[in-house]
């Protein structure tokens, strides 16, 4: 028997941590970036402690406890986004990202750990399974820059965050129509006749 429940592209980022191809944006809460400054707090007062001492002891547990209380908070937002995901959509195309190489740009390696991709992907696989849906890879290539309705070529920077075609007018979240992209990159053979599906 056929799922009711329909396909869906999602897009990774770091500006906002996901858009989907129904036009849905889940905002990034940046954990990491958030909890930072009392992490440093008790990592300063971690170096400030004698070697050995049962305050420097304690001072070392309470760095480990904000670095637990993160991943939890990481941990728990996967979670619930990758579980309305999950149930809701019976295949979910997303891109097969490069995480180790993208990580080797120093501007953005911090933002890439903090938003844990990966960790968020693996979620999503499993509970998919578990639902009896598919989560597919498709290839990155040129997902962002193509329009999803006509499939011009739109070369756009990191900072313009709307996608313009000048060739059928198209106006949307740049993100949108790169999720709109991975959806239609991700279709069955069968289920496509695009001509700029593959790349």
């Amino acid at each position: 028997m056929k799922c009711a429940h329909a396909a869906l592209g999602l897009d990774l980022g770091l500006k906002v941590f996901l858009a989907d191809s129904d036009g849905g944006i889940v905002e990034n809460p940046h954990h990491f970036r958030r909890g930072q400054q009392r992490l440093a707090h008790a990592q300063r007062k971690l170096c400030r402690r004698k070697k050995g001492s049962h305050r420097r002891r304690k001072a070392a547990q309470e760095v480990a406890c904000q670095h637990l209380k993160i991943s939890r908070q990481r941990r728990d937002f996967h979670f619930k986004a990758a579980k309305r995901y999950a149930q809701g959509h019976s295949r979910i195309c997303v891109e097969e990202l490069n995480v180790v190489g993208m990580m080797q740009n120093h501007h953005l390696a911090k933002s890439i750990h903090d938003a844990s991709w990966s960790a968020f992907l693996a979620l999503l696989t499993d509970m998919a399974e578990r639902a009896g849906h598919v989560v597919v890879r498709v290839p990155a290539r040129f997902t962002t820059q193509r329009c999803n309705r006509c499939g011009e070529y739109v070369q756009k920077s990191l900072s313009v965050r709307t996608h313009v075609c000048p060739s059928c007018g198209l106006v949307e979240d740049r993100d949108v129509n790169a999720a709109r992209n991975i959806l239609r990159a991700g279709a069955p053979p069968s289920g496509t006749d695009d001509q700029w599906a593959a790349g």
